[in-house]
């Protein structure tokens, strides 16, 4: 199995933005944002990183590599302080369990870095079954789905939470 690490976004991350920005990249979340958008993301990442408000990384293989990002980012869940996740895996490191492996090792850095935020979740399209099968496969529970505005577009999603005081 190839080793993988974590590596805290940084400036230089923009391009790995516009590589999952294709329409196969977006097919779940209602397609690609405009430039615009992703140079105000790259600028929300790094804000968000330096003030301790979310975590945010590349997700890399042992040769350095980047394969996608995965992050983290506080939020209100059911009207309590909570964590949302996210993650994204380029095309050709897909199928091979990346984004389970890397969701373990955020959730283990989310446990350390929660303060006094006790639920972890996330929202996959619930029709996307590659995101959801990473949530059940690292112990999340689902509770539920719900329909919002996303992009300009309804997206329906399947809402997963995992407690990360058990």
């Amino acid at each position: 199995m190839e080793s993988l690490r974590l590596r805290l976004w940084s400036e230089n991350d923009l391009e790995l933005l516009h590589a999952a920005n294709t329409p196969a990249m977006t097919a779940h979340l209602n397609g690609p944002e405009t430039e615009e958008q992703i140079v105000e993301r790259q600028a929300r990442y790094l804000r968000l990183v330096a003030s301790g408000e979310a975590r945010m990384f590349v997700i890399e293989d042992g040769a350095g590599a980047s394969l996608g990002s995965i992050g983290y980012w506080r939020m209100d869940w059911r009207e309590e302080p909570a964590l949302e996740t996210g993650w994204f895996v380029r095309p050709e490191a897909q199928g091979r369990g990346v984004a389970s492996r890397v969701l373990a090792l955020v959730i283990d850095d989310a446990r350390e870095h929660r303060g006094d935020r006790r639920f972890l979740t996330a929202f996959p399209g619930v029709d996307n079954p590659a995101s959801n099968g990473v949530c059940r496969r690292n112990g999340f529970a689902l509770a539920g789905a719900f329909t919002e505005e996303f992009r300009g577009a309804e997206l329906t999603v399947n809402e997963w939470v995992l407690d990360l005081t058990a």
